[in-house]
């Protein structure tokens, strides 16, 4: 695979560019986006669905653009694609024809049920999801795919899109009349739909599912500005949803919808509650990928699945490559995991603490040299920055917040108030956390002032004795400054390395 591809989406509403970057075998980051609101679609749904002269020039402009910019980065393998608004269209191929002709650009048109596929492809792979049906809604089409046991076992696309709805329904008429009779055409589209794709678990793809989220982020004033894998109940959020339906131009920004999604989001949401009540969806978690993502990945991985190794994290595996360069070998992580493994098992016997922090405090070990390759000094504080925006794919929040702030934990103290008291309410109660991190420094302690010592832990009589085959003279200093969660002794039993002398 070219270490650089460029990936072309071209909408019923808009068209992206986006160009990733391979950092290793499974390792790859974005490194460029670009959006244009094309509606290649706009006027085509009441005309027989052929494209418009005003969105043929729009859609040639950016795509003129989008190619541009693919020279100045140096790509070498483009992928684009087509979706609802040009395999409705019976001049769609004609400008398929004519692009290849004018621009040396190759465009596939993929049908719905690939669509589907390709939105499941970057949900099941980038999102902690097992159990689910995606729902990306586009300007065509509304294109579904059902998730069981994290495999993607069956595809639908529906004729319901944003701007299809809104010509059909909303362009000549705004009345509550419009919104009776889009619902009744969305109802009865969506019997076509599999009685088996039900799921309790909703992912939301697409434009107007990222704009519900956003709303609902800052209805709720939700403390983590990352709308990937954001979750939500969807009764507590239908009466908004219901208020977005009904409300007119003017009332839209009091509801957190901005001004550049005023022109299908009453639309988009109608759809979106319409199908959440069908499929028996109890929780909506947010996709920020999608398509574009889902082409990107079928070409990365390997056919039938197109899945990552069960133990690869793809955030995890391009944070390690790009910024863990001083000590990129798994055998350093190991080390750090084996300390706190052991420590691990002592404090869940004699304190309780809940082992279900495993993933996170490994994850943060795994992590902890990354900020020392921007700058020695303020190492932590940089990890932190590192982690929070880059540490995206395959987390939920609570964990990509803990594993952040681990990372940020600096010096005797074992709290950093300040994010403590920020993202309260997505990280474990006060008392857990002082565990944790007690635990990571500790162990962070132990293997930065030793060469792969074997460390074994033993516990008793309120004291905590570390036994080491090496010296762990340097340790000591920091190690017995170190705050307690809990009131305990701290002995060292290690190995003295001063030889004799005669002088």
């Amino acid at each position: 695979m070219a270490k650089r591809t460029a990936i072309i989406d071209i909408g019923s509403n808009s068209a992206r560019l986006v160009i990733f970057e391979k950092s290793s075998r499974f390792g790859f980051h974005l490194i460029c986006e670009q959006k244009s609101k094309v509606r290649i679609g706009e006027g085509a749904y009441s005309k027989g669905g052929y494209l418009q002269p005003i969105g043929i020039e729009r859609a040639y402009l950016a795509l003129e653009s989008f190619v541009q910019t693919i020279k100045k980065y140096h790509v070498k393998k483009i992928i684009a694609v087509a979706t609802s608004a040009l395999r409705d269209a019976p001049n769609g191929k004609q400008f398929v024809r004519w692009i290849r002709q004018e621009l040396n650009l190759s465009i596939t048109i993929i049908d719905g049920n690939e669509e589907a596929r390709l939105g499941a492809i970057a949900a099941t792979n980038l999102l902690p999801i097992h159990n689910a049906i995606t729902v990306d809604i586009g300007g065509g089409s509304c294109d579904l795919a059902l998730v069981c046991n994290g495999v993607i076992s069956e595809t639908y696309s529906l004729d319901i899109g944003t701007v299809r709805i809104k010509e059909l329904f909303f362009d000549t008429d705004n009345s509550s009349n419009s919104i009776i009779e889009a619902r009744e055409y969305i109802s009865k589209e969506l019997q076509k739909l599999p009685l088996n794709f039900r799921a309790k678990l909703a992912v939301g793809i697409g434009g107007t599912a990222r704009t519900l989220s956003k709303g609902v982020m800052k209805r709720h004033n939700y403390p983590f500005n990352k709308l990937h894998a954001f979750s939500y109940k969807i009764d507590g959020e239908l009466p908004y949803f219901n208020d977005i339906i009904y409300a007119n131009t003017a009332n839209l920004q009091n509801l957190y919808i901005k001004k550049g999604r005023y022109d299908t989001i009453k639309e988009g949401t109608l759809i979106f509650v319409e199908i959440l009540k069908i499929i028996k969806a109890k929780e909506v978690i947010t996709s920020g990928v999608g398509v574009r993502e889902g082409v990107f990945l079928k070409d990365l991985l390997q056919a039938p699945k197109y899945k990552f190794p069960s133990t690869l994290n793809p955030s995890l595996k391009s944070i390690l490559d790009r910024f863990d360069i001083l000590t990129a070998k798994e055998s350093q992580a190991s080390h750090r995991i084996a300390i706190v493994s052991s420590l691990y098992t002592i404090f869940h016997e004699k304190f309780g603490v809940d082992t279900k922090y495993q993933k996170e405090l490994y994850t943060a070990l795994r992590l902890s040299n990354i900020g020392k390759t921007l700058r020695i000094y303020d190492a932590k504080k940089h990890a932190f920055y590192i982690a929070m925006q880059e540490l995206n794919f395959g987390f939920t929040h609570k964990e990509m917040i803990l594993i952040s702030v681990l990372l940020r934990m600096d010096g005797s103290s074992l709290l950093y108030k300040p994010l403590c008291t920020s993202y309260k309410a997505l990280l474990p109660k006060k008392e857990e956390l002082k565990y944790l991190s007690f635990m990571y420094t500790l162990s962070l302690l132990l293997h930065d002032n030793s060469n792969s010592a074997n460390i074994e832990f033993v516990y008793a009589n309120n004291t905590l004795t570390i036994y080491s085959n090496q010296s762990l003279y340097h340790a000591k200093e920091n190690i017995i400054l170190l705050e307690r969660p809990y009131p305990f002794d701290i002995i060292f039993e290690d190995k003295k390395s001063l030889p004799k002398y005669n002088f």
